[in-house]
């Protein structure tokens, strides 16, 4: 066994896979039941606790803007004399496969026509909808979301290569627990919670892509588009992004990361040309004002007065903003140890600036052209996409495709970019996982790789066979809570790292400068 899986950590190991065996049991034999739960946790956590995820999500972007213009921008998250493994191009590339995934292309159109035709405080498909649906759909997906993975990763990286601790999310913890600490109960918990919650917040995505791909093949090739038919792609796309994983990360996932900016690109500029041009171009340039202008505002509202649930008809801020900070927070332990990984060597101010500009401007342009495209159509076009984004979501895309000319093109190059983001993701989660699981381990073996892989795919089929986007929604909510308030410390213990490293070099300045004083006199 141990040729198979190489160095692991038993308790870590083990005990992450029981947890998510035993779901995927549960899940699979009494799927109604499991459904009926997440519904019961869905409304608590919407109903009780949306208000600690917009302060908590707050808190992470002030906190990541706060260190990049702070005396602590400078230091390196490495050893002083280490440069960074990845180019800068390599390391964008590789941050916004991983970071953002099948989701842009899932609600590329879906966000900003469900906040167009159902505009949460103006009137619906209005001029003034539009803006506050392309407004709003820009603040779900840029600076908040990468400050969240901001948050994680940094820790990461900081006590990792800079302090030689184990990449787990334990060793953020060392500050307060101490190195022997760390590898006690209280850390063992913390990493086995980390890699469920890997997993679970990977395959959330997994099950979103599949259900795409399955419309999409309906719409294109007449295929059924069933549960069944979605946990068959599931199983070919675990089977890939395993092989893909096994190559290691300056192969698949480099490679795969690279293939998935040039489709993404390519896709782009087709609806570019074929869509509405200058009105996509005078789009995201208004867009990016109101976005600027109104994110505090956006940050802390919570709808208190209850203005846009008695507009809409439900608790839309839970619904969407909240969802979005809980989906992020999901994500973050596999995605920010990820980050972390590829950004050895960079110093704290770049890695932020490079984490929340970049790869948010690229949502912004990609929303614009996909969702600015689908909003004209609405106003001023065939329409008919809002109708069908409500009847199935999955389908929302491929309705804007149908405005267009070469409509099955543009479906096809839209499925090979989620099965593309769908590996990669996939890909990096399963090389993440097994370095938790591993003790750390920067290059796990191959068998790990492959049981967390299949791992994976299995919660994703059950979360499709649970209530497909209502069990993501559910599972974020239940998962993210927790990790919230271990984000909380691992702010709080970075801090107090960076103030301590900031103190001894300031004492050890001090010292050479009195030696050199003495030696003069």
């Amino acid at each position: 066994m141990d040729k198979f899986f190489g160095k692991i950590d038993k308790t870590i190991f083990w005990g992450s896979a029981i947890i998510c065996l035993v779901f995927v049991l549960i899940a699979s034999t009494n799927p109604a039941a499991v459904s009926k739960i997440f519904s019961v946790l869905f409304s608590f956590f919407i109903d009780n606790l949306g208000w600690t995820y917009l302060l908590a999500v707050s808190g992470f972007v002030i906190f990541c803007l706060f260190l990049a213009i702070s005396k602590y921008g400078n230091i390196k998250l490495a050893k002083d004399d280490e440069k960074p493994e990845f180019s800068t191009a390599a390391w964008f590339a590789m941050l916004f496969a991983a970071g953002m995934g099948v989701g842009l292309v899932f609600w590329g159109v879906a966000e900003p026509i469900y906040h167009f035709a159902g505009a949460p405080l103006s009137e619906s498909n209005t001029a003034a909808a539009a803006s506050e649906a392309m407004r709003y759909t820009f603040f779900h997906w840029g600076l908040h979301a990468w400050a969240i993975y901001g948050v994680v990763a940094l820790g990461l990286a900081y006590f990792q290569f800079r302090k030689g601790l184990p990449g787990l999310i334990s060793s953020c913890f060392s500050p307060i627990l101490g190195e022997e600490g760390i590898k006690g109960p209280i850390g063992k918990s913390i990493d086995t919670f980390t890699v469920v919650m890997a997993l679970f917040g990977v395959a959330t995505s997994l099950g979103l892509g599949a259900m795409q791909v399955t419309t999409g093949m309906n719409i294109v090739f007449s295929t059924p588009n069933t549960t069944t038919v979605s946990i068959v792609f599931v199983a070919i796309v675990t089977t890939l992004f395993t092989i893909s994983a096994v190559t290691g990360i300056n192969r698949g996932i480099k490679w795969l990361s690279n293939i998935n900016m040039v489709a993404v690109a390519i896709l782009m500029l087709v609806v570019l040309f074929l869509g509405p041009t200058r009105y996509i171009l005078n789009f995201f340039t208004e867009s990016l004002g109101q976005y600027i202008q109104n994110i505090v505002w956006m940050s802390f509202f919570v709808d208190t007065q209850g203005a846009v649930a008695e507009h809409t008809g439900y608790g839309w801020v839970g619904a969407w903003t909240v969802f979005y900070w809980a989906w992020w927070i999901t994500w973050t332990p596999f995605v920010g140890s990820f980050i972390a990984r590829i950004s050895k060597g960079r110093t704290i101010r770049e890695f932020i600036i490079g984490i929340l500009v970049a790869p948010s401007l690229l949502s912004f342009i990609w929303f614009s052209i996909i969702g600015g495209t689908a909003i004209h159509e609405e106003r001023f076009g065939a329409g008919g996409i809002a109708e069908a984004t409500f009847a199935d979501v999955t389908s929302a895309i491929f309705a804007m495709f149908n405005n267009l000319p070469a409509t099955e093109l543009l479906s096809l190059m839209a499925m090979f970019v989620v099965t593309i983001f769908f590996i990669t993701s996939a890909d990096s989660a399963t090389l993440v996982v097994s370095m938790m699981t591993s003790g750390g381990d920067l290059e796990p073996k191959s068998g790990s790789r492959v049981f967390w892989g299949a791992i994976a795919g299995s919660i994703a089929s059950m979360l499709i066979l649970t209530g497909g986007l209502s069990s993501v929604q559910t599972i974020a909510f239940a998962l993210a809570f927790p990790f919230t308030i271990i984000m909380v410390f691992i702010m709080y213990t970075l801090a107090k790292s960076l103030a301590l490293e900031e103190a001894s070099l300031n004492k050890l300045e001090n010292s050479r400068s009195n030696t050199a004083k003495t030696h003069n006199m």
